[in-house]
């Protein structure tokens, strides 16, 4: 017995020291292959190029409103196993876990780290446990977080733990032309699965790569049309190029109408004086905003007519000079600034033929003489439906077809049809840019639901929305206007995640409140703020968050 014994330790002994060595079994662990084998919540997840902990590419995800990022993948594993479950992460909150191990599932995190952090624990599975699902997630209200090189090592559950290799990506669709110069074009497309990178072609000549999904293609020469296409790389080649799209560079000398303005476009309005709010030049107003509206314009002697005069002793010596050379900076990176005609106290009056004209003469004439691309309407003391419209009609004559309009009407203005803000922005829909409600400084307001909403909610922002979306404009003409910080508004303020949570409501159906619009409308064109200054006094808080999310609309 006793050499029987010794014997079947011996055997036992054998088997334990044959077993395979312990495997990483998740799938595309570093996220090389884009999100192959990764699924996250409401779309919330990408991969990024920068930061990477190893690789290429990392994942990088954003919360937003009811979400938290959530992105799992479901692993196979042995039953009665233990397996090391980590991660590398960075940026906001990140919590890494695991459910369904058959046992106690485990997790844990970190408050944010503005380096590479490593994530451990592990788990035990159960008797019959063959697979568990591993997660990241961020938090509410929190900036997004970035994790590479997830690791579920132990005993190969069956997959081997090696990647699949990456294999040539799809070619890109959704390519668009958008803002241009007399020397440069600004292009995006839809993001492809498992691309690292892109290549930009002009006229089938490479002319730059981007590790996003947009470039501006410099260097061009001016009033001349180009073709341009774009393929996807990653490790294992490139993609066939895209369909083609064309776009002829700005005359050179043209005053006006130059940018185009993007499918969802953040405005931000720029304070031509000193209120509290931080003093900023032109040049710095980030790059989130695509639309400045500088404020504002002063009334004359004439009716209608306005004037501007930059207010340089206010802003600190920023001189007349340096504020016309940053409008040309901010248009070469794509920007549009317009002139805003009104504020709470601003007078100007257009109600006769008159003083339509005078508007339209003294607005085209500050476009010509500051390069203006266009107009706000921003008259919170009145408005003649009739004789307004008969003034942007005139200046859209003499500017063209490139000329930037927008309006920014408060809530009781737009609650009807007949409101004379309303049918002034119905009148000149086919040459509308965006209507940009103030949805603050208003109280409760009725919703198109015929309910009362209080101002600060989801509901308020999405209801009221609803109204103009309803009414007759088209999506692309409706955007949220906001405060950027308490301070920016008597009241209204709401969080940045309230305000991408609207947006996704109303573009996409998901992080709704109680009201849920009976369709979405993805071509939203984005919201506004006022203002770039009390942005700036908050740290920039509101352009960072909402800005890269109204980019990421459909």
């Amino acid at each position: 017995m006793a050499v029987i014994a010794a014997g079947a330790l011996t055997v036992t002994g054998l088997v334990s020291t044959a077993q395979a060595a312990d495997v990483n079994n998740a799938k595309n662990a570093g996220f090389e292959s884009g999100l192959a084998n990764w699924a996250c919540s409401a779309g919330s997840g990408a991969t990024v190029s920068t930061p990477v902990r190893s690789g290429t590419s990392a994942l990088k995800a954003t919360p937003a409103g009811q979400d938290n990022a959530k992105c799992t993948q479901t692993v196979a594993v042995k039953p009665n196993s233990t397996y090391a479950l980590s991660s590398w992460v960075q940026g906001g909150y990140a919590y890494l876990g695991v459910t369904g191990s058959g046992t106690t599932d485990v997790s844990t995190w970190t408050p944010g780290s503005t380096s590479w952090t490593k994530l451990s624990t592990s788990f035990k599975t159960g008797a019959n446990t063959t697979s568990v699902t591993v997660y990241t997630h961020g938090w509410y209200g929190q900036s997004a977080y970035f994790a590479d090189d997830i690791e579920v090592t132990g005993p190969d559950g069956g997959g081997g733990g090696e990647d699949p290799g990456p294999v040539i990506p799809a070619a890109p669709a959704g390519l668009a032309a958008g803002a241009t110069t007399t020397s440069s074009v600004s292009l995006s497309w839809n993001a492809v699965s498992g691309a690292t990178g892109y290549k930009v072609y002009r006229d089938g000549v490479q002319a730059t790569t981007s590790t996003g999904t947009s470039a501006t293609v410099t260097g061009l020469a001016s009033d001349t049309a180009y073709q341009f296409t774009v393929s996807a790389t990653n490790a294992a080649g490139e993609s066939v190029k895209s369909a083609a799209v064309s776009a002829r560079t700005a005359k050179p000398g043209t005053g006006g109408p130059g940018p185009a303005v993007p499918k969802h476009a953040v405005t931000g309005y720029w304070q031509n004086f000193n209120n509290g709010a931080a003093v900023q030049k032109l040049t710095d107003v980030p790059a989130d905003y695509d639309i400045i509206a500088v404020s504002f314009a002063d009334a004359t002697a004439t009716q209608g007519a306005v004037t501007f005069k930059l207010d340089s002793a206010g802003l600190g010596g920023y001189t007349d000079a340096q504020f016309r050379a940053d409008i040309k900076t901010k248009q070469a990176q794509g920007k549009n600034i317009i002139i805003s005609i009104g504020g709470e106290l601003g007078t100007v009056r257009v109600d006769s033929d008159a003083s339509a004209t005078a508007f339209a003469n003294s607005v085209y004439a500050l476009m010509q003489d500051y390069g203006f691309n266009g107009v706000d309407i921003d008259l919170e003391n009145g408005l003649n439906a009739t004789y307004m419209t008969k003034a942007l009609r005139q200046l859209s004559a003499k500017a063209g077809s490139g000329l930037v309009i927008t309006m920014a009407p408060q809530t009781i203005d737009m609650q009807s049809t007949s409101g004379e803000y309303f049918k002034t922005a119905l009148n000149i829909k086919d040459i509308l840019t965006v209507v940009n409600m103030q949805y603050y400084n208003s109280g409760s307001m009725l919703g198109c639901d015929g309910k009362v909403y209080s101002q600060g909610s989801v509901d308020f922002l999405t209801a009221l929305a609803c109204i103009q979306l309803e009414g007759g404009l088209d999506p692309s003409q409706v955007g949220i206007g906001v405060p950027a910080s308490t301070r920016g508004a008597g009241s209204g303020y709401v969080s940045p995640s309230i305000v991408n949570a609207a947006l996704d409501c109303l573009a996409k159906g998901t992080n709704c409140g109680s009201f849920k619009p009976s369709k979405t409308y993805p071509s939203l064109r984005g919201a506004m703020t006022w203002s770039t200054n009390w942005d700036a006094t908050a740290g920039f808080a509101w352009s960072k968050a909402v800005g890269p999310h109204v980019r990421s609309l459909p």
